[in-house]
């Protein structure tokens, strides 16, 4: 059985045709209206709006539904084949949707521009600067392939698939179920003892050796059904993972990647089938939806129900929790420098974003429970906080781990209207972010500024992988040459 291509695969499909998007659609609605000399006022009586709504359809921040928009169609004597043609009427609305587009986009965003409101006032010469400027600043980022923008780009467009489908991917999920049936698990947490035999269940045996290429976590020989693992277990990693993991990408039916969105898109799937199969679904639901009756949700006890890694258990949350227990949620994990290394919403919290729209390789706002929790004394007990940001409050959850490359965080959160469900809830805890306003955090105090301005020269401690330039080949960061000496070094003879 694989994988459903039609889901993550969708990076690698580029959009031929063009769309009609809610910004277009208001424009042509507006420009019907005037060509009829036919005022805000009169177009909502005559569909039974507020003139409000209208001016909120036409300036494409709210799509009407179908039967609003025939509605539309005749109150402006005109089809609604019409009114949805993607062409542009004239070159001046075309300038108009691309600025106004440009003006909504990451671009602007990250660079704390306020937006500009596109108006019949401003000349063609204004709005085509304006537009010129954002594509240059555009090309300057994009320009930068074979760097960690590739990765980051390519990690963003990733981030918003998971976001369309709640992070939930049930092709994944039946995978998972059948090889668990295949082995006859019954219920609750999965032994070593299941995933070997799941391994011998796809033809593979296993093999533990002290002399793994220094790039590898695992090789797998496809020639001759063989995982390779080290024999020097560590003691921060479930031993499971790495099996799981081997022969995920058997599972998955992949291939050699070709570009980086593919190679993340693999390790994406590979990480989801990995979480299903250790923590499945049947009983993790179970479990979860119990835990919210009770109004007592904690990761702490996912993880100890079966037996994996808090990071896991948090992944394995944001799996399930909007699709099976109807609540949104985002997941962070965070570098000690403050810089996130991944990071999932759907939950309308704002992270913050390069101008690309990539979240990877940015910084957390110091009063983030991603941050905070760096200072918590206690490590051994659960972290929680309250956090009010510009964009609502949010409840969160999060606890310190240690890897090769320093201390980092993960950390789970939820709108304040869901916290009712986990436990924790009564935490005193309290911040307040005003990011992205660069007084919040990004700009010291005016005094403390005033004394140190010209006067410092900090060395970055930024984890390397950030600033690196993307490794060549196949499989990035992996020394090809080296495998294949250990393969043949390895190999039945």
């Amino acid at each position: 059985m694989t994988a459903d291509p039609t889901a993550l695969a969708a990076l690698s499909v580029p959009a031929d045709e063009p769309a009609l998007d809610a910004l277009t659609l208001g424009r042509r609605i507006r420009e019907l209206r005037t060509e009829r000399r036919m005022t805000l006022d009169a177009l909502a009586t005559a569909i039974d709006r507020a003139p409000s709504q209208v001016s909120m359809i036409e300036n494409g921040k709210r799509e009407p539904r179908l039967s609003m928009l025939r509605t539309i169609a005749i109150a402006l004597g005109t089809t609604l084949d019409e009114l949805l043609t993607t062409e542009v009427s004239s070159p001046r609305a075309a300038l108009e949707i691309a600025v106004e587009r440009a003006v909504r986009g990451p671009v602007f965003e990250a660079l704390g521009l306020p937006r500009i409101r596109v108006s019949k006032g401003q000349s063609d010469d204004t709005l085509q600067t304006i537009l010129s400027l954002h594509n240059e600043i555009d090309r300057l980022h994009r320009e930068r392939v074979a760097t960690p923008e590739e990765a980051r780009r390519a990690n963003a467009q990733l981030r918003g698939i998971m976001r369309e489908q709640d992070n939930y991917f049930p092709e994944l999920e039946a995978q998972a179920l059948e090889l668990l049936a295949a082995v006859g698990h019954s219920g609750g947490p999965v032994s070593q003892q299941d995933i070997a035999d799941m391994a011998d269940h796809l033809g593979y045996s296993l093999h533990y050796v002290n002399d793994l290429p220094h790039s590898t976590r695992t090789v797998t020989d496809k020639r001759n059904g063989r995982i390779y693992l080290p024999t020097e277990r560590s003691s921060s990693r479930d031993s499971r993972s790495p099996i799981v993991q081997a022969f995920a990408s058997h599972l998955c039916a992949h291939k050699e990647p070709e570009n980086y969105a593919e190679f993340l898109r693999q390790r994406v799937e590979t990480n989801y089938l990995t979480a299903a199969i250790l923590l499945p679904e049947r009983d993790a639901v179970r479990m979860l939806t119990e835990a919210k009756t009770l109004r007592r949700i904690s990761m702490e006890d996912l993880r100890d129900a079966f037996a994996v890694s808090y990071e896991t258990a948090a992944h394995r949350f944001t799996n399930l929790a909007t699709a099976r227990l109807d609540i949104p949620v985002h997941f962070m994990k965070v570098h000690e420098s403050g810089t996130i290394i991944k990071a999932y919403e759907n939950d309308s919290v704002r992270f913050p974003s390069d101008a690309l729209g990539a979240v990877e390789g940015t910084t957390v706002c110091r009063s983030w429970t991603a941050r905070t929790v760096f200072d918590v004394p206690d490590r051994f007990s659960a972290w929680y906080q309250y956090t009010d940001t510009p964009t609502g409050t949010f409840w969160c959850t999060a606890r310190v781990e240690k890897a090769k490359e320093g201390e980092y965080s993960v950390s789970v959160g939820v709108p304040f209207d869901h916290v009712k469900w986990f436990r924790g809830r009564e935490t005193p805890h309290r911040e307040v972010s005003k990011c992205p306003d660069e007084s919040c955090c990004r700009r010291a105090p005016g005094d403390l500024a005033d004394r140190w301005a010209g006067q410092s020269w900090p060395a970055a401690r930024t984890p390397t992988s950030l600033l690196a330039a993307l490794p060549t080949g196949t499989f990035p960061g992996v020394d090809q040459t080296e495998v294949y000496q250990f393969l043949e070094a390895h190999a039945p003879h």
